[in-house]
């Protein structure tokens, strides 16, 4: 099985699935920065392109995805399955091309949809009996680097 894309939920899984919002308002997320080098530096390297499909909107999710230099990021998306069916055909890609990495429940439809799919440790039970890879690091704390180098295994 060939893998060309790799679609990542955020919060709990690139996060640690806390937010932290100061005393004006202001929200704060924490990434980590061994998944930022595997998605920056590694995934090129294994022909896969990086998707973000994340339920909440936020100025911080953008600018970490400018950083990662990852152009398909899908914020404030409640039903993410048929989004990422939109993306699979825009691309010509087949459900068994895609590999997909969350951590709740909304994540659920994409990686039944998803021929490759995995979650942090800490994820959501029903998440964990359901994917083909548990990583060993949890959210937000290189659960996706695992993914990534799972996957440069294959």
């Amino acid at each position: 099985m060939k893998i060309k894309m790799l679609v990542m939920d955020v919060d709990g899984t690139l996060t640690d699935g806390h937010i932290y919002i100061g005393p004006t308002g202001e929200e704060l997320k924490v990434f980590s920065c061994k998944d930022g080098l595997g998605i920056k530096e590694l995934l090129p390297g294994l022909g896969v392109t990086p998707v973000i499909i994340t339920g909440r909107n936020s100025v911080i999710t953008a600018n970490r995805a400018k950083e990662l230099r990852i152009e398909a990021l899908y914020q404030g998306v409640a039903d993410k399955l048929p989004l990422l069916q939109e993306i699979a055909a825009e691309h010509g890609l087949t459900a068994e091309e895609i590999a997909y990495i969350g951590d709740d429940l909304n994540d659920l439809d994409c990686m039944r949809y998803c021929g490759l799919t995995a979650c942090p440790q800490d994820a959501a039970a029903a998440i964990r009996e359901r994917v083909d890879y548990v990583c060993p690091h949890d959210g937000g704390h290189g659960a996706v680097r695992d993914f990534i180098e799972y996957m440069s295994e294959l």
